[in-house]
């Protein structure tokens, strides 16, 4: 039937379905991939290609708005805020006859004020943007002409995705580039990243495979080639694709082969390279989100005051809208009052139907309740307020020459009401400066004591260094060379130009000043003392390889201690991915003779690998500055096999294998002697460009014993020995570090054994659980486990003193392991979905079974001014956290060190190996801080406990100055479980400090966001690398270091600041003032408004409530807005409640923001009370003093509004704390300003409003002395009860503001007094800790009590009898839980 069914040419429906299936499905895919062809194929291929959709060109567009568009999408936008949409339907509803209460043209004025102030602001900003834009997209880069058969010169934003382009040295990539060839003659590039992430060390790109292959130069006009690559997305990590060429052949891409845009072309002559994102699909741009928008704590709590601005306004729109019903039902029909007017049909409207007009009518009478102008008052004192923080002089770092930068502009306030302070520890706390500091090698310790020495006494010279360039020298952008010292000048412009599309001007001129050095490259940091014993030990161990290499005899004759050394120091050497150039000339390599110029990527390449070693001594001369790529990177290819041709080729391993054993015994190739030897480095010293400054630390302690990396290549590292010369290991695969294996590993052939060696390094933690298990029968088995113990107990000595520790390890593979390893791996790297789950998975099975090395401390120094910034942060009442990945003893180390614990609290150390007995620890500890501190209640029946997370309450308690807690990461796992996270959160509320160790980026998240959402505490989160970005973006207010580590930090940060110590002022100074200032100002803004509103409500009572104004509309609408507007701007942008030295020497004032103490919920109706009281003093006094006289509505209502103004800039006065010029003109503009406008617009206006009008009647009451004196008695009786409240309280039950306030204005005597008050100790000289001091050395060496409850039982533990390991001092004791609960005590 089916056949019958295809002759006809009919097709079954089950068919056409699975066609349309196949349809649909090839349509998806093809929507997630991205395909890109060479713009330069003849008309005839062009026809042939398949249509594309339209592809971003390369122009920068960051402006929102064009000339035809500014006022709709401008107005639009504005309109999205509902308090504009509110005003605008009050002006609107002014133009209706029926209910309309001012001259409807004249209502419209304050709202269009505000409307025109922010668009004004909105097209400023804007055009800045556009000269921006307009600066960068007239750069010049190279891109290939096919009608003049070369390159010529474009702007950039003329370049095209498909296009050809050419870079050289130090030019900025234009757009996002496939590397299709370059002059190195290995087909490397390096690439400086300053400008998107800030990392000044160099990464190194590759060319593609089949390109570097070439036997010609590469010629764009024969590229023919199809690329299919992913979506263009913000992920800088990672890039797949493919590349189909003309054969059918595939070769796979990776972000090895991709240039960013933003980036710097360095130590490559020249590059070329095709368009695969341009414009915004770059990666660069679409990291580039643009300021962060929050809404803040205080504004939170005006919304909430505005809704019931709301719900006053309408009670008194309903109430006189009832008044006035009632007004009108009195009258009879033939009762009408003369002046009310019947409608167009001569009925008069009933009581009813007027009440529903006047309420509408009151409510545009009353509308000034709801403050049309205090969001943008609000929005120009934060801009202003952040002006001024930026010119803060303390808050710049000369050494970086970077400051503050504030990339929130709407959370200025939140920084005076932090309560939790979450913080990284390296590079947050310390300097990142890692030095060489000991080490331990084949279980025996070398302590370094001199270069402990240099490192006490060691002060860091100067790093400013003379520009050595003559002046008046310029290089154009095609000119440039490959020379450092040539280009230095055209690199700071061209670097700062091309940040202005990724981030902010002065992180441009911050990247472009740190490009000037190399990273993790002080002197501090490379200049190493050797330590005498295990220097003459590495020569020992060199001089003893020469003889043995001039013999030809086996390396295995070596003593087990030497060849441990010298393999620890190949793996310090090569085990990384440092990158190696010379500063003082260009990069000119010669070829090395190599078999094989890339990694090994299938059967055939190990085979061929395996032959007869033709590895050199030599190296290249130059100092090849490269990254050495992860070969877990390049995937899968052309090359890939079958499964068929695989076990194909398996099955003719072993004859290869079998002729690689031929070899001579004794490691070395006949072939070895003929090397070619290049010539080593001309003068100057080689740079060290690492990706974190561990790697860096010991690539410079391994070159202080005479074992120096001097060049490095995609695919062969080359290392300089004492006695041995250039040697040159070929790197096969390098297992780059991650989070979860916590360790990095490189597969090299061994140069002189022609072995395949794995060397590893990481944390103790998994290494040590790595290594080859140790048989005790055996005597070499019992003599590694004794290294291994005493490795062990010298990494804790390490951690006690404040050292980063790293264990070196080393493994040797047989062929038919690597074989099979390879095969695995390989299969993972053709993969395309769970490619890195199987390549972790591949790593995983290589790196066990290790052998152990030895181990190096690393100490890395805490900034200058942490110690003392964390003790005032805590007196300030500040809790803080400290998230760390370090091992637990070197995180207590450095805590004590940076006085996050201090020596006379009690520490509780929580250790768990399982959830159960972390529940049961977590009870234990509660139970026993409750017997001390008993705030919660436990029942000890159930055993449950009733938990209460109410308001937060400042650690001020003696429980919060006597408790710290230190947890570890498998145990915070546990910990943040749903069933657990209430009783740690419970647990570590009663402790001043806490320290998380071992934690991993989400823990650190998951930890802020618990303290966010179950205490409701206002979180603060600092960090400097790209594993602390989750827990910036969590917290309420993110700060981000901009270190060595990079950018990423500081670009997902509402706060910038250069260091730790600027933490301090931003928070106790700026953010006190922030948040006082603004919450004052917001009371100010709803009393004043309900005050002259009350005005108006207090005249209805004596015109029917007929919605009359004795108020003159113009006063009436632009009171708020212009008379009354610049003191209370002044005062939000200038006031200071307590003077910034004071609010430094005394941290205490802080916990005023933190109990939020300037803006209580009834502090809003305190202000509504008293604007009652003050409009009944400012209306009634002038109402009873014209009682009875002749004069009109008007003469009534300008003595009131003049009264009202007296009164609310006096009241402003009395709540003004510091008072500068601009204080004093403010107020003094404002009244005149009032009076001006009166008298000219009394002066000018005869029949404004006929029959009553305003013409002269300022000019009259000035002449009558009873205005005056009404103007004076007044303002005194409405402010005479808050002026006598502030006396009374300020001097007899004054608050810590108060005297705080008073320091600075008393002799020492009165001071000394005032702190008594405060109850604050006289502050002692303070003191810089190291890691290194012997007071720091032991955290449980002190002679107060520090105890520490561990509890590391797998077993399943009951609540029967655990038991409490407790360290009181130096002694442990045991203790069954019946008994913990007087365990603190």
């Amino acid at each position: 039937m089916v056949e019958a069914a295809e002759s006809r040419g009919d097709v079954p429906p089950v068919q056409e379905e699975a066609k349309e299936r196949k349809k649909k499905k090839r349509k998806k895919k093809e929507s997630k991939t991205r395909t890109v062809r060479s713009n330069l194929l003849l008309p005839g291929l062009e026809a042939e290609k398949p249509k594309r959709g339209p592809l971003a060109n390369n122009r920068l567009k960051t402006t929102k708005y064009t000339a035809l568009s500014f006022l709709p999408k401008n107005l639009f936008e504005q309109f999205h805020r509902l308090a504009n949409v509110y005003f605008v339907f009050i002006a609107l509803l002014n133009f209706v006859p029926t209910v309309n209460a001012f001259q409807p043209e004249l209502a419209l004025a304050p709202v269009l004020f505000i409307l025109a102030v922010t668009a004004i602001k909105d097209l400023w900003e804007d055009y800045s943007r556009y000269r921006s834009d307009k600066e960068i997209n007239h750069m010049e880069c190279l891109v290939y002409c096919r009608n003049e058969k070369k390159y010529i010169s474009r702007y950039w934003k003329e370049v095209e995705v498909g296009d050809f382009v050419q870079l050289r040295c130090n030019e900025i990539i234009p757009a996002d580039i496939l590397l299709l060839s370059s002059s190195d003659p290995d087909g490397l590039c390096h690439i400086e990243t300053a400008n998107l992430d800030g990392e000044t060390n160099l990464k190194q790109r590759q060319v593609l495979r089949r390109f570097l292959e070439l036997d010609s130069e590469f010629d764009p006009l024969k590229f023919t080639s199809v690329i299919e690559c992913e979506k263009p997305n913000n992920d800088l990590t990672r890039f797949r694709g493919y590349i189909i060429h003309t054969n059918g052949n595939r070769d796979g891409l990776y972000k090895e082969n991709l240039l960013l845009r933003g980036c710097t072309i360095r130590n490559t002559e020249e590059v070329t390279g095709i368009v695969i994102y341009a414009g915004h699909e770059t990666k660069a741009l679409l990291n580039n989100s643009g300021p962060r928008y929050k809404r803040s704590k205080l504004e939170r709590q005006m919304n909430i005051d505005v809704l019931w601005c709301v719900l006053i306004l309408i009670v008194m729109c309903l109430f006189s809208a009832i008044g006035h019903g009632l007004w009108v039902w009195q009258f009879s029909e033939k009762k009408k009052p003369v002046f009310d007017v019947p409608g167009p049909d001569g009925n008069y409207l009933s009581p009813v139907l007027a009440a529903v007009y006047l309420f509408l009518t009151m409510i545009i009478v009353f509308q000034v309740l709801i403050p049309i102008s205090l969001y943008v008052s609000i929005e120009i004192v934060k801009i202003c307020q952040v002006y001024f923080i930026h010119q803060d002089k303390d808050l710049y770092d000369e050494e970086t020459d970077s400051q503050l930068q504030c990339r929130a502009l709407n959370i200025t306030e939140d920084l005076g009401q932090i309560q939790y302070i979450f913080s990284d520890k390296t590079g947050t706390l310390t300097e990142n400066k890692m030095v060489f500091r000991r080490c331990t090698v084949s279980g025996i310790e070398y302590s370094h004591d001199a270069n402990a020495k240099r490192l006490a006494m060691y002060q860091e010279p100067d790093s400013e260094e003379e520009e050595t360039a003559p002046k008046g020298v310029t290089l154009s952008q095609r000119d440039s060379i490959c020379s450092h010292q040539s280009v230095k000048a055209v690199h700071r412009s061209q670097s700062t130009k091309s940040h202005r599309r990724t981030g902010s001007r002065a992180e441009a001129k911050r990247a472009s000043i740190l490009s000037k050095h190399t990273a993790f490259s002080s002197p501090m940091e490379k200049d190493i003392t050797p330590d005498p014993n295990l220097l003459e030990k590495v020569n020992e161990c060199a001089r003893y390889l020469e003889v043995m290499r001039s013999h030809e005899q086996p390396l295995s004759q070596l003593s087990p201690e030497l060849s441990d050394i010298f393999d620890f120091f190949i793996a310090l050497t090569i085990c990384n991915t440092v990158v190696v150039t010379s500063p003082n000339q260009p990069r000119q390599k010669v070829r090395v003779r190599f078999e094989l110029k890339s990694p090994v990527k299938t059967i055939e390449d190990f085979i061929r690998r395996f032959t007869p070693s033709r590895l050199t001594a030599g190296s290249n001369s130059s100092s090849s500055s490269s990254l050495a790529t992860s070969k877990s990177m390049h995937r899968f290819g052309s090359s890939l096999l079958s499964s068929t041709s695989t076990e194909s080729t398996l099955l003719k391993l072993e004859e290869k294998l079998a002729y690689s054993v031929q070899m001579n015994n004794n490691g070395y190739s006949a072939q070895q002697e003929k090397r070619a030897i290049e010539s080593g480095p001309e003068e100057g010293e080689l740079r060290y460009e690492a990706e974190s400054p561990d790697e860096a630390a010991l690539v410079y302690a391994a070159r202080a014993y005479n074992c120096t990396l001097v060049g490095r290549l995609s695919d062969q590292v080359s290392i300089e020995l004492p006695h041995l010369g250039t040697l040159t290991f070929e790197v096969l695969h390098t297992l780059g570090f991650d989070s979860i294996r916590k360790r990095m590993s490189v597969v090299v052939r061994h140069p002189i054994t022609d072995e395949i060696n794995v060397y590893t390094k990481g944390a103790d933690s998994v290494i040590m659980d790595l290594l080859l298990p140790c048989s005790s029968d055996d005597p070499r088995g019992k003599h590694q486990k004794k290294i291994e113990s005493k490795t062990q107990n010298y990494l804790n000595l390490y951690a006690v003193d404040g050292l980063r520790t790293l264990c070196i390890a080393k493994r040797v593979l047989s062929k038919d392991e690597y074989a099979c390893w390879l095969k695995n791996h390989l299969e993972a790297e053709s993969c395309i979905e769970n490619r890195e789950e199987l390549l972790f998975q591949s790593a995983l099975h290589i790196e066990k079974n290790l052998h152990l090395l030895g181990a190096t401390g690393i100490e890395d120094r805490l900034q200058e001014g942490v110690p003392e910034t964390i003790a005032n942060l805590h007196k300030a009442g500040l809790q803080i956290w400290v998230l760390t990945g370090d091992k637990q003893e070197t995180a207590i180390n450095i805590a004590y060190a940076c006085k996050l614990l201090d020596h006379d609290e009690e520490i509780i150390t929580l250790n768990a190996e399982s959830p159960e007995t972390c529940a049961i620890l977590l009870e234990q500890c509660l139970h026993c801080v409750e017997s001390k501190f008993s705030s919660n209640t436990i029942d000890n029946t159930s055993g449950d406990m009733r938990i209460g997370f109410a308001s937060f309450c400042p650690p001020s308690s003696s429980a919060h100055s006597k408790l710290g807690l230190v947890i570890d990461g498998k145990t915070l796992a546990y910990a943040l479980d749903k069933t657990l996270e209430n009783r740690f959160l419970l647990l570590a509320k009663r402790c001043r400090s806490v320290l998380c160790c071992r934690s991993t980026p989400l823990q650190k998240s998951m930890v802020v966001k618990l303290v966010r959402d179950k205490l409701k505490a206002m979180t603060l989160a600092i960090g400097d690398g790209a594993n602390d970005v989750s827990m910036i973006q969590v917290a309420d207010v993110g700060v981000g270091i901009s270190g060595p580590e990079g950018m990423q930090a500081v670009m997902a940060s509402d706060f910038a600041v250069p260091r730790f110590r600027h933490l301090e002022k931003l928070l106790l100074v700026h953010g006190h003032w922030c948040y006082s200032r603004l919450a004052n100002m917001v009371l100010y803004f709803f009393y004043k408004n309900a005050m002259f509103v009350a005005l108006l409500f207090w005249y209805q009572f004596y015109c029917g409530f007929s919605g009359s104004s004795m108020i003159d509309q113009w006063y009436l609408i632009f009171f708020n807005l212009l008379f009354s507007s610049l003191p209370q701007l002044i005062t939000g942008v200038l006031d200071k409640d307590v003077p910034a030295e004071v609010l430094i020497s005394v941290p205490q004032l802080y916990k005023s923001g933190q109990n939020m103490e300037d803006y209580q919920p009834h502090m809003f109706w305190m202000n509504m009370i008293d604007a009652l009281y003050q409009s009944l003093v400012c209306f009634f006094i002038p109402y009873f003093t014209f009682y009875d006289s002749n004069m009109d509505i008007f003469s009534l209502g300008t003595p009131i509004t003049t009264i009202a103004l007296f009164t609310i800039i006096l009241h402003l006065a009395v709540e003004t704390k510091t008072w500068t010029f601009f204080h004093w003109s403010s107020c003094i503009f404002s009244i005149l300003l009032f009076f001006f406008v009166a008298l000219v617009y009394n002066a000018s206006c005869p029949t404004c409003y006929p029959p009553s009008n305003p013409y002269w009647t300022m000019e009259k009451l000035m002449g009558d002395p009873m205005f005056y004196l009404t103007c004076i008695i007044s303002p005194v009786i409405a402010l005479l009860p808050r002026f006598l409240y502030r006396t009374l309280q300020g001097t007899l039950f004054p608050t810590q503001r108060q005297l705080g306030c008073q320091l600075h204005r008393w002799p020492l005597g009165t001071c000394n007094h005032i702190l008594s008050k405060l109850k604050i100790k006289k502050k002692s000289t303070p003191q810089k800790h190291s890691f290194a001091e012997p007071s720091m050395q032991n955290p449980t060496s002190n002679v107060n009590p520090c105890y520490k409850i561990s509890f590391k039982t797998k077993a399943v533990a009951t609540a029967k009898d655990p038991l409490v390991f407790f360290r009181r001092d130096n002694t442990l004791d045991l203790w069954p839980w019946s008994n913990s609960s007087d365990l603190l005590q």
